[in-house]
């Protein structure tokens, strides 16, 4: 298994990114990501109950077809909380895509990000998305990788390639997200394409797991969009033995989970004003949501977030207090806490509770001014 910390386009895909003129920089804002054969999709959506217009499109796309080969995506408006209007424009963005690239329209998923309660610029994006797709290609993954993009600082890509049975596969993956971070998903859109050959059961089992122990493992702020969305492409070009729950399942789903967590990371080590990644272990629970229930409660605390940002040793009662307040029971002899030197941008923190067996581990960051200055300007 090779990892390459860049976006490698597996066999049989293509990208590209352009500036639609959404977001008022003229920054790229529109990116196209495409299979040139059908694909099995999966993906996984925020538990936010006010979801966006895309969402609603891609669950009904879902529902309609086996196969895909495009997921198109703006960034710099959510379209969400925008009623009927939105749906349409979600549906339209489908539409004109589908269109130009003469696929089916319930081949096209869409995604959407940015401020939320105002209307896409749809004629914008009908006029931007003949040049999208004349312009796909291979290299351009760099420029859909940007195009995605909000207050991030930077590009969320990774690849990696591996042999299932002698056959050579690759995974690539982009994401971005840095604010309104939280479980179920944490604010973020990612997107992963790989040629493998999979049943959709499989793909779906691989891609539920990798989800669970990375994007819903992380916090900045605690605040769950209505957009989060990760999609997973595969087009079966690499023509390698079938992946099934059982056969190679193991070896590709290990693949996923690294990709998916990596990335998550990444949205961690971008988030908005962060000068510290915290890493936060809770060990000996009695079950993985037990455990990941303490180590979020501590996640989540603002008191340990800005006690870490002025790397005060106060966080440690900080620590005592988020883990009596997660409501899980534990006796005060059992709990054991250890940390790394604050004065590292990375920290580690390590909580036993002396209850089981089971860990989790938790990715946040601290909360700076610069957070609250990146937030009252971001409108």
């Amino acid at each position: 298994m090779k990892i390459y910390k860049q976006a490698i386009l597996p066999l049989g895909f293509l990208a590209n990114g352009v500036s639609a003129g959404i977001k008022k920089s003229q920054k790229l804002d529109l990116a196209l990501f495409y299979s040139v054969k059908p694909a099995k999709a999966g993906a996984q959506f925020t538990l936010n109950k006010i979801q966006a217009a895309p969402l609603q499109i891609n669950k009904e796309h879902l529902k309609k077809s086996k196969d895909f080969q495009a997921i198109v995506v703006n960034s710099g408006n959510a379209n969400c909380f925008t009623g009927p209007y939105g749906l349409r424009d979600a549906k339209k963005m489908t539409q004109y895509a589908a269109f130009t690239l003469d696929v089916a329209q319930e081949k096209v998923l869409v995604a959407s990000t940015g401020i939320i309660g105002k209307r896409l610029p749809i004629d914008r994006i009908k006029t931007a998305i003949p040049e999208l797709i004349k312009g796909l290609s291979a290299k351009n993954i760099d420029k859909a990788k940007f195009a995605i993009l909000t207050t991030d600082k930077f590009a969320k890509e990774i690849t990696i390639k591996l042999n299932i049975a002698g056959t050579p596969i690759t995974i690539c993956g982009v994401a971005k997200g840095s604010g309104m971070i939280a479980p179920n998903m944490a604010t973020m859109l990612g997107f992963i394409l790989t040629d493998a050959n999979i049943t959709q059961g499989a793909l779906n089992k691989a891609l539920k797991i990798a989800v669970e122990r990375s994007f819903n493992c992380i916090s900045v702020d605690n605040c769950m969009s209505p957009n989060d969305t990760v999609i997973i492409l595969a087009n079966g070009r690499s023509q390698n033995r079938l992946i099934d729950n059982y056969r190679n399942f193991a070896l590709f789903s290990r693949a996923l989970n690294l990709v998916c967590l990596e990335l998550a990371k990444m949205i961690v080590r971008d988030a908005e004003g962060a000068t510290k990644f915290i890493r936060i272990k809770v060990d000996k629970a009695k079950s993985f949501s037990q455990a990941r229930q303490i180590a979020f409660n501590i996640a989540n605390s603002n008191l340990f977030k800005t006690a870490i940002y002025a790397e005060s040793p106060n966080f440690f009662g900080r620590v005592v207090a988020a883990v009596g307040a997660s409501g899980i029971k534990i006796k005060e002899k059992d709990l054991k806490i250890r940390a790394s030197s604050l004065k590292k941008k990375d920290i580690n923190i390590e909580v036993l509770i002396n209850a089981g067996q089971a860990s989790a581990q938790v990715y946040t960051c601290d909360l700076t001014h610069e957070y609250i200055k990146i937030n009252t300007g971001y409108n």
